[in-house]
Parts: C-alpha cells; structure tokens; sequence
C-alpha cells in the first residue's frame, strides 16, 4: 500500500510533540512510511485537514456508500470528493474570497488554498480512503473520538475557548498496535481556570444586556488544551468541525458552523500554529496572551486577533524604560522558543535602530534546565559589567535560572521582567527576593470586571452529572480546592483515607485563590476578546439588506452564518469597557496596546509585593507614552537610586567618543578635541571647527570670539608711541619757530635756510604719519600710512641731499679757478631739485595704490586664538620700491656728506649731515630684520620706531647744533665766526 496500514491513521491522531523537532529530516518511525519521513509539518498539515478526519472518516466507514461522500466534510456533499480528485487549475486564484460553490459549506466557502491543501496531503487520497473502506473493523476502530476536557452550554451561536487549566500531562506509549489512549493532564491550574470563567462569565453578562446582542443567545466551549500544543491543535480543529456523531443535512446543504470564533490560545507558539490552519478557514482567533510579533503579519495569519500588546510594543516599552534611566549596558536572556526569539530578536533591532545602548551578552535558556548551561550562564551574568538583565522567559525558567543565581549569589543585578513572569507569584518568595527584589517588569493591562466574584462564588460541581470529559472540569476544581474526591474513588484514595467530596462544600469559606479578582489581567483581556467578538456578531446581525459589505451589497443571513462573514466585522468593532479602555484593532488585528510598569517591592516586615509604578502605552497619533511615578519605585541597592549601567561614561561636552575596537559600540574612550575644535554634546561622535572668527573655550565646548590685536591708543605701548609722535612733532614746531625768529642771523642764512624750513616740516610731517600706523586699522589709514610716511621720508632726505650738494658746491666754487658752478644750485633748482625728487616717490605710492592697494586683514596664522588685525601691504614689490627709493636717497646722502665732511669751516654741516644719515641708514637697516621677524602688532611697533628714531635722529643732529649756538652761544652766530677757516668748529 501506499502509505502503510493502521499506522497511517495513527499518525493522524498521535500528539505533535512526540514527532521530532521541525526541521530535522530523520524519521521518527521508519515503518510508517512515506509520511513520517517528511518533516513534521507535513503531518501537522495533515491534521490540519484531517482535524475533522478521525470522527468523519469513522462516520464515512459506517454510513452506507449512497451517503458515505456526504461525510467527508462538516456540510458537505458529493462535491468534497471531486474536489479532491478535480485539477487545481478549475478552482480560483488563491486570495480571493468568493465561494467556488456557495452551497457546499464551510470548506468552499473559504480561501480554495484549503482544496489545495487537500490535494497536497491527498494527492493520493482517492485511493487512500478506497482503501481505508476496505479495511476490517479491527483496523477501522483506530478512527475514534479525541477526548477532551471541556465546559459546554448551548446557545445561538457558539463561540469557542482554549485556556490552560492543567499545567501538564503525559502522553500514552505509542505502540501502534492498540487503541491509543486518552491524553492525561494533571496540575490544577487556578489562573487558568479563572480564565475560562471569565469568559463564560462576560458571555453570560452579554445574554442579560438587552442592548448587545438582543434576541440572541451565546453559547460557549471551553477546552483545557493541558498546555501542549497536541492538545491544543486538536480542541481547535474539533471547535471548528464539530463532534457530533451524525449530521442531519436538508438538501441545500447549509447550516452555521460549530463555532464563529475563539478565545485563545496562551502560548504564541500555539497560536501560530493553530492561526495557521484556521486562517485558510477564516475563523477568528482572538488570543488574549499571545504576545509574539510575528503574528502580526496579515499575510500568514489573516484571522488572528489579540487583546494583548505584542512583543513589538513590549519591547518599545522596555526601551522607554531603559532610556529613562540612561540603561545603555544591558544583558539579554530569552527562551528558545516562538515567544523569546521573536523578543530578542525585535529588542536587538529595535535597540540598534535607537542607537541608545548595546548588549554586554545575549544568553539563551536551555530548554532541559541543562544545570552546567544555567551555571555557564549566570557566571557570565556575575563575570559581566551590565547591572541591568532584561529576560524574555516564562516562569519555570525563571525558577531554575534564579536557582542558579542564589547558588552563586549574583546580587547587585536591576532585573526588567517581560509580561510572561512579571506578575507570577511563584517568584515573590524569601529566598529569591534578595536578587530580585527591585525588579521593573512589564505587565498585562490590570483592569476590573464587575460581578466576577460573585459569579465565581456560584460555581458548583453538579455532582449529579456524570463524570465525562465533556463537563468534568468543574468536578476536578472541586477536588483540587477541597482536596477530595468524587466517586467512584479510587482504591489508593480510599486506602489512603481521602475525603470525599459531597458538592456541599462552601466555596466562599475556602481559602480558595480562584476568587482573588484584585489583580485581573489576563482575565481581562479574556474578558475583552469575548466582547470582541461579541460586537462583531451584534454589527453583523444589524446590516441592513441592500447596503451589506458582501457581493450584491448583501448581509450574512442569521442561520447562515460564516466565520469569514465575522472576520469582516471583528476588523472593524470599536468599543470601550466599563473599565473605560478603549477596544479596537488595528490593521495587523493588534488591539491599541498599553502595559502596566509593576515594581517588586520588599517591605520593612519581610512580606513581598508588586505594585504599580507607571504606565507605558502607544498614542493615537504615534510614538510611546511612558508614564512613572519614580518616588514609589524601590530599588534593591544600598543607595536607593536607580544603579548605573553603562560600560563607558558618557563622554563630556569638549571630548569626543572614540570607539574600542573589537568591542560593542557602548565600550569607548573619551578624547580631547583638538585645537580649534569643540564639542558641545554628550557622547559627541566628532569634534567641529570653530568659525574664523573665533577659538573654543577652555573647556572646548563652545566657541568664543577670538581676541583682536591691533596696536591701541588704549594700551600703553601705543600711548607712548603717540606721545613721543607728538613729541617730535611739537619739537619740530619749536625749532621751526626759533628758526623763523632768528632768520635773520648768519646760523640760519649761512644753511639755507628755506631747504631748513622745508625739511622741519617735512621732519614734522614724518612724526606725524606715525600716527597712522596707532588705532583699529581703516582702509584710508592703511592706504595713508605709507604713502605719507614714503612721501615725508623723500622730501625730508631730499632736502638734506640738495644741503649737501649745496655745501659741496659752495666749497667747489670758493677755490680759485673754479667755474661758475653756484649758477646751478640757485634757489630755484634747488626747490625743483626736491620737488622732482619727491615726486618720483608720489608716482611710486600712487602706481601702488591703484595696482595693490594696502587694505585691512584678518590675521589667524600668528596665534590661533587672537586674530591680529593688520594691513596688508598688498604689493610686497610696491613697499620694497617705496624702502627702496627712500634708501637710496639716504645712501647717496650719506655718500655725499661724507666727502664733504673735512671741508674747513668753523661750522661745516656736512659732518651733521653725514651723521644724521648715518643714524638714519642704521635704523633703517636694523628695522628690516626686526619688522620681518616682529608678529602682529609689533610690526607696526618696528614700523613706528623706526620712524621715529630716524627723524629724531635726523632732527637732533642737524638742528640741534645750531639751535645751542643760537640759543646758548650767541656769540658764535656771527659771519665770522661761521666762516673763520683754518680752525676747527668750536662748539
């Protein structure tokens, strides 16, 4: 045969978690042939079609062959089976949501990827179920019911329930060879218990409101999947197919399905796999704890709803946290499964992407509780710098792990719990509240359900009904609160002297924790899902004919009704609880998210608690709003305040951040800018440069205006150069007036005195254009200054050029025999002399002006942090000419008197010529060097002393002779005196 014998059936109905992991190829059983040797989602897509299989094939083989076909599906008819045997290309482009066939109930009512499905994992499958009705009754019996533990009332419309209320089970051998045994679940869960009975408790609350849902009846089925995903699969397929034994079909082949939607499941890893078969049927699943973010994705889970945030916003919300505190060195430990690995691998992105902090380490728990993998991991957590541990993990893991940390007594750790373990009370004891007292953990919306308790108080066994898994939940709460036992007892319970329960136990005197509803969280969202869809149905029932949302703007007809009808008005419910949050669902089927902050307190008395501390939730608009009152937060440390975590101190505004290289971005050092550069940021990643115009402060963290040097009448070195210009130039004024008033004496006729009148005032007019070179330099001073000052220095060296050459002159025509030369040197070529002379220097200054005019400057290269203001000589050949000419001048002045410096008179001034351009040449000489070398203001400085001394020089030596005689000696201002040869000069 193709697929082997009974072991084919029995592959269909065997729990998925004795199948091997997915992913690995090996077969479990080589003996089942084909199927076992795919991986193991092929058989989980066989139990996805085959969900219903077990009962309708069983009903297939009993039926006669006229009506056997009628059984393969929940409603309906010969058309299943050609189905199964048409070629795909005759059914519609997956996606598309209009039936193939309306008639033929819920399979072609749905996307056609289910009849695709069908062919897939019964290609085969003609002949297979040919074969299966050949089969003897012996094999045939393989076929039975699951059995499930459940509560079930009846009403309108039923809506379906997966809660966890055993915390465990086994599973019976498999020996392929007997009637497989029933699933056994132990481990009394009181949350989930209380779950379940919030759900019939809202739907019985929505029976009595005479606005929702009016004239309508909610039922209920509530399976307890034992917290396996086998168990859970299975109560999902049989909500959806239905149990009943035998259908009664009318010809039309219609009806309403078994149930129009579900609450559930816990786990994301159960949710994921149960979405993703009911999504091909369009049956909702709105899960009240699955937090996973890929189930979000519309495209793989189109029917999926939550009333819980997904992991995606418990992560934005642990960042707003973690930011809040500066957390930016962190430890992350996460799960192995659907639930950590999507949150650890959301939390990695999310935080790269906010560029906030990293990971000192990403640990993930062994799911055997591997003790030398736990010990490995804590030691890291011990071994590490981050204070703060952000773990994605379910409570047992928990457990063991903090069992490790005691061990080796890791304290000093800031724990950030995810939602799964905040609140779990199993954690809250003496011996881990040292470690984990302090911890900020993220949790499920706490919300109030009014008449709960009561509603809860009223549970009873109902020891009259029998003891079937169809209702017997209640009877195993019962047994679990009063520890007892209902008949018949087993023998070890009677051996044992057990109490037997009578149903008239008082609920409301024992210390039951079922009634404990002033922390619902979960419960509550249990509580928001049923009115989810309980709106849907109230919206769906209200359309009005003609203006209906389906083909032909119709409405879902009341008997009529399919799941994928619901789905389309469970995307679109708007309402708020009388708790007063608002419930509606996004375009991923994500309720608008909100969690509570809690806080693990440890109090004076050694008792333990968590408590509210803030509120993290999204906006309408966009972005997260975190909400905390840090005044009631404790914090585990001996300084009470939140501890530091980083693994390098933020770099200081004037540093900048310097990576360590091989290590996460968090670990760096903090580097000094450079000169001229600034950082005025925490954490800067680089320094920037300052405007030209200005320099970085001393601590390098802003920029401050650079100080402007010039040489200032306000300082002192530019008061005393002004004083000793003005100096000069009154000197000059006083000798021109003694001059003046004593023209008339042979001192000053025997020296010219016109050229002496006219090289005072150009002495005056050299002390003078000093000036322009003191003060915040202009255009015009710079333009000014050594055009005057070249102008000046021409007309004053020309004027003692034409004395000398005048004194040469003189004593050349006084020998005998000497020509008439006095004709040349008369007053007017004298004046035209010096006039000419000086206009050589005006062409020069003015060919400079106008090519390279001297202009102000911006001087940033002598001192980075002063700016000398300065003018730029703009032609360096112009001011080179200008020295130049002035120079020569000088030079041949020099060359002149010192020939004529031994010609006999009394007063010869050609030796005070020769002397003053002596004193002029050497401090022109020396000023070269000194102006070149001299930064910033000094060269002005140079400049102005070199003009200075040299008119002071010039000054002093030729008019400070003549002014003694004709002050101090006037005796010797005489013709005589002045002409007398053949003795020296008596002064």
């Amino acid at each position: 045969m193709r697929v082997g014998d009974s072991r084919f059936a029995s592959c269909l109905t065997t729990p998925l978690s004795h199948y091997k992991i997915p992913g690995k190829r090996e077969p479990l059983v080589t003996s089942c042939g084909l199927l076992l040797h795919q991986n193991p989602h092929f058989c989980l897509q066989t139990k996805a079609l085959n969900g219903l299989a077990p009962s309708y094939i069983t009903d297939l083989l009993s039926y006669p062959p006229s009506i056997r076909t009628y059984q393969a599906m929940r409603v309906g008819d010969s058309r299943f089976a050609s189905c199964l045997t048409t070629p795909l290309s005759h059914y519609k482009i997956p996606g598309k949501r209009e039936p193939l066939v309306t008639s033929c109930g819920l399979l072609l009512h749905q996307n056609p990827h289910f009849c695709l499905q069908t062919k897939a994992l019964n290609g085969l499958a003609p002949s297979y179920i040919t074969d299966l009705l050949s089969y003897p009754p012996s094999i045939r019996t393989y076929q039975a019911q699951f059995k499930f533990n459940r509560i079930y009332k009846a009403g309108d419309f039923i809506l379906g329930g997966l809660f966890e209320i055993h915390l465990s089970s086994a599973f019976p051998e498999l020996s392929f060879t007997s009637k497989q045994q029933d699933l056994i679940c132990y481990g009394f869960d009181i949350p989930g218990f209380r779950m379940a009975q919030t759900m019939a408790f809202a739907i019985t609350e929505i029976n009595r409101n005479p606005s929702l849902l009016p004239n309508v009846t909610l039922g209920y089925s509530l399976y307890d999947t034992c917290l396996t995903l086998g168990g859970a699969f299975r109560s999902a397929l049989s909500l959806v197919s239905g149990r009943e034994e035998q259908f009664q079909l009318n010809e039309s082949c219609v009806g309403s399905p078994p149930v129009l939607g579900i609450v559930g499941d816990s786990p994301s890893t159960h949710s994921i796999a149960i979405s993703s078969v009911l999504g091909l049927y369009r049956v909702s699943l709105v899960s009240y704890y699955s937090t996973c973010s890929c189930l979000s994705d519309r495209n793989k889970f189109p029917s999926f709803f939550r009333t819980i945030p997904s992991d995606a916003f418990q992560v934005q919300a642990m960042l707003q946290i973690i930011k809040r505190f500066g957390w930016t060195w962190a430890g992350l430990l996460f799960t192995n499964d659907a639930y950590g690995r999507n949150a650890a691998q959301s939390f990695q992105s999310d935080l790269a992407q906010s560029g906030f902090g990293c990971l000192a380490y990403v640990e993930v728990l062994p799911w055997d509780h591997d003790p030398a993998e736990l010990q490995r991991i804590v030691t890291v957590m011990k071994t590490s710098t981050a204070r703060v541990v952000i773990a994605f993990i379910y409570v047992p893991f928990t457990v063991h792990l903090m069992e490790e940390v005691v061990k080796q007594n890791v304290t000093g750790l800031q724990w950030m719990a995810s939602e799964a373990w905040t609140t779990d009370p199993k954690l809250l004891t003496l011996d881990f509240m040292p470690y984990l007292g302090g911890t900020l953990g993220i949790a499920i919306r706490r919300g109030e359900i009014p008449g709960l308790k009561d509603f809860l108080l009223k549970i009873h066994p109902h020891n009259g009904h029998d003891n079937s898994h169809e209702n017997n939940i209640m009877r195993r709460f019962w047994e679990h609160t009063f520890q007892c036992n209902f008949p018949p007892l087993p023998s070890e319970w009677v051996d044992a002297g057990g109490r037997v329960c009578t149903g008239q136990e008082d609920l409301a005197t024992a210390e039951a924790a079922l009634l404990d509803v002033s922390d619902l969280r979960p419960e509550y969202n249990v509580y928001k899902a049923v009115y989810a869809l309980a709106h849907a149905i109230h919206d769906m029932l209200h359309c009005v004919p003609g203006k209906g949302p389906f083909i032909g703007h119709s409405c879902a007809g009341l008997r009529t009704i399919q799941p994928w009808q619901l789905l389309y008005y469970l995307e679109r419910i708007n309402f708020s609880t009388p708790f007063g949050d608002h419930v509606s669902f996004d375009e991923n089927g994500d309720a608008l998210p909100i969690y509570d902050v809690m806080n693990w307190v440890w109090l004076p008395d050694g008792s333990t608690k968590v408590h509210n501390v803030g509120v993290v939730k999204k906006l309408v608009s966009a972005g997260e709003e975190l909400i905390l009152d840090e005044d009631r937060i404790f914090w585990n440390f001996e300084s009470k305040k939140p501890p530091r975590s980083v693994c390098s101190e933020s770099c200081s505004p004037g540093t900048r951040v310097a990576r360590r290289k091989g290590e996460p971005v968090c670990c760096f050092d903090c580097i000094a800018c450079s000169e001229g550069e600034i950082s005025n940021e925490t954490d800067s990643t680089e320094c920037t440069s300052c405007p030209e115009d200005f320099w970085p402060s001393p601590q390098r963290d802003h920029c401050v205006p650079k100080s402007l040097e010039f040489l200032s009448y306000h300082e002192a070195l530019g008061i005393s150069l002004t004083i000793i210009s003005l100096l000069g130039t009154l000197i000059c004024a006083i000798v021109l007036g003694i001059f003046i008033y004593h023209r008339s004496t042979p001192m000053v006729r025997a020296n010219n005195s016109e050229l002496s009148f006219l090289l005072l005032l150009s002495l005056k007019l050299c002390f003078l254009c000093s000036l322009l070179f003191i003060g915040r330099p202009r255009i015009w001073t710079c333009q000014l200054r050594h055009a005057a000052f070249g102008i000046s220095f021409v007309l004053c060296v020309s004027c003692i050029l034409v004395k000398t050459m005048v004194v040469l002159a003189v004593f050349k025509a006084s020998k005998p025999g000497a020509t008439d030369i006095m004709k040349w040197f008369g007053a007017m070529q004298q004046r035209g002399t010096v006039l000419a002379l000086t206009s050589i220097q005006a062409t020069i200054c003015i060919a400079w002006l106008v090519s390279a005019s001297p202009a102000p400057h911006k001087n940033t290269h002598y001192h980075s942090d002063t700016i000398v203001y300065e003018c730029d000589v703009g032609s360096t050949v112009g001011f080179g000419v200008l020295l130049g000419y002035i120079g020569l001048l000088a030079l041949l002045s020099f060359l002149l008197a010192f020939m004529a410096r031994n010609l006999p008179d009394n007063f010869n001034e050609a030796k005070l010529i020769t002397f003053s351009m002596l004193i002029f040449c050497a401090v022109w000489i020396a000023f070269i060097p000194a102006y070149i070398s001299s930064p910033g203001k000094y060269a002005d400085v140079v400049e102005v002393f070199a003009i200075l001394a040299s008119s002071f020089g010039i000054l002093v030596s030729l008019f400070g002779p003549k002014c003694y005689i004709i002050l101090l000696k006037p005796e010797r201002n005489t013709k005589k005196s002045i002409m007398g040869r053949g003795g020296a000069a008596k002064m």
